[in-house]
């Protein structure tokens, strides 16, 4: 008579692990960092990390401490389930290069206290390379993969920010709608020419060099992207506005919509 070896049983990691592991990975990619530079940054091993993100890291205090240390957290924040936090509050500006987004964006966030994130630079972290890179070597729809990738992370993990999108998301459908769902959209709208104008006054002339017929492509793109912009929850015109003006305006339309 044949006997069939019995399968081992299967243990689940108790809670405390299985939120740690969720918490620790999601601020890790929030950071752009690998688990080779986070044990770097932390003075943890490499395995061990590995270890925390699978749910089976049996963490003392110290290195709990040490691990929260390196994600700027506490460590009450990586073994908490969050289930009674409020919805985090994230608000998303959209628009062409040169609308403001960055300069608007950083004084808004420190106005209100939040974490200014550029998903471009989280899109860079992930890539190991340049955005001009990325184009030439992969292609845009690999960069639209990641974008949509680095936007679902940045969402998942639970914080609120001031979120600066590349003017192109609203292209996307999927990754568009997600943004829509999850975020407070500002689109901070800009005549091509104001937006033009801000680009080469920051010194950057490549749009004019790559391509003599630069300036009427930008007011072409203007006119198809500005009904894709216009599905945003508040439209703030920058054009006319200094940084201060254009982020009082965006804060009154956060708060008014």
């Amino acid at each position: 008579m044949k006997h069939t070896a019995p399968s081992p049983t299967t243990f689940a990691p108790p809670p405390v692990l299985v939120t740690l592991s969720q918490r620790s990975r999601l601020l890790r990619q929030q950071q752009g960092l690998t688990l080779r530079s986070l044990a770097h940054k932390s003075g943890l091993s490499l395995r061990f990390l590995m270890d925390v993100e699978a749910g089976r890291g049996n963490i003392s205090v110290r290195r709990l401490a040490d691990l929260a240390t390196a994600l700027q957290t506490t460590p009450a924040d990586l073994v908490s389930a969050h289930t009674g936090d409020p919805a985090p509050r994230v608000i998303a500006l959209l628009g062409l290069r040169g609308s403001g987004k960055t300069a608007v964006g950083r004084r808004l966030a420190r106005r209100l206290r939040m974490r200014f994130v550029e998903l471009d630079k989280q899109i860079e972290h992930r890539a190991g390379m340049r955005l001009p890179e990325v184009f030439t070597i992969h292609g845009e729809d690999f960069y639209r993969r990641l974008e949509k990738e680095a936007l679902s992370d940045l969402l998942s993990a639970g914080q609120s920010m001031v979120l600066a999108v590349g003017g192109g998301l609203v292209t996307a459908p999927e990754t568009y709608a997600l943004l829509l769902r999850h975020t407070r959209t500002v689109w901070l709208k800009a005549r091509a020419d104001d937006c033009w104008g801000r680009v080469m006054r920051q010194g950057d002339r490549r749009p004019m060099e790559a391509h003599p017929q630069a300036r009427e492509a930008l007011r072409q793109l203007v006119a198809r992207r500005d009904p894709l912009y216009a599905r945003a929850s508040a439209t703030v015109d920058t054009s006319a506005a200094t940084v201060q003006q254009a982020v009082d305006r965006v804060e009154r339309a956060v708060r008014e919509n």
